[in-house]
């Protein structure tokens, strides 16, 4: 079983380009190019499972598509997405901020999803999708650290009901490093998959270990990975699991 994480950042790109003619007006550009340079790319890598951080779910930068339906009907794909904020969250009432989502894109059958909220942060989205051998959680996390330490303390308990294995992934904003999940792995029982602490962030020259795919001890890693992929400011995870 292949998974790929990717925070493909709404497919606004990256580089000197993204702050032309102003720092960050690539944020508002349309994004119909890059998204099939995406495309291409995780076709090529051939995933069963793609969490998607950083999903445009249908805002005016899309052409009022959602990314990850595209994504998925391009790989003839099951998706579930949903946007990053609680319902209560005023992100929701703003245009463009209203369309910012995570997805789960998998070729194998759901049995279940389910979305939960944390209580804390701007970004509070948690999926859980329920497959017939594991439960995979995506995340991403605050940029507050107070903040995300009160939601890996929530994550804790959402996936302490899991009775399957689990695999735990997101961008995490760590800008600590990953002794910032330390405790939180500890007490989830969780390994991470990438060994030797590879960088991911930003994708032309990774000194940042931001992005994370989490997993229970009864999931082999094999073959993990970080692709030189630079079409959004994070680079990708790639890694095998088997039972």
């Amino acid at each position: 079983m292949r998974f790929l994480l990717y925070n493909i950042r709404y497919a606004t790109g990256h580089g000197a380009r993204y702050h032309l003619p102003l720092p960050f007006t690539g944020f508002f550009k349309q994004t119909g190019n890059t998204l099939d340079q995406i495309v291409s790319f995780i076709r090529s890598v051939h995933p069963d499972i793609i969490g998607l951080i950083e999903v445009d779910s249908g805002s005016y930068r899309s052409g009022k598509c959602c990314q990850a339906e595209v994504i998925a009907n391009s790989l003839d794909h099951f998706h579930i997405v949903e946007t990053k904020y609680g319902d209560k969250s005023l992100a929701n009432r703003i245009p463009v901020l209203n369309k910012q989502s995570n997805a789960l894109l998998t070729n194998r059958i759901i049995n279940s999803s389910r979305f939960h909220y944390f209580n804390e942060g701007v970004k509070r989205l948690v999926i859980e999708v329920e497959l017939d051998d594991i439960c995979i959680f995506i995340v991403h996390l605050s940029l507050k650290f107070k903040h995300r330490q009160q939601q890996l303390e929530h994550l804790h308990r959402i996936i302490s009901n899991s009775t399957k294995p689990v695999i735990v992934a997101g961008d995490f904003n760590t800008f600590g490093g990953d002794r910032e999940l330390q405790l939180f792995m500890a007490a989830s029982r969780l390994c991470n998959a990438n060994l030797t602490g590879k960088p991911s962030h930003p994708s032309h020259a990774p000194k940042r270990h931001l992005d994370f795919i989490l997993h229970s001890p009864e999931l082999i890693a094999s073959n993990f990975s970080i692709p030189d992929i630079r079409f959004s400011d994070h680079a990708p995870l790639l890694c095998d699991f088997s039972l």
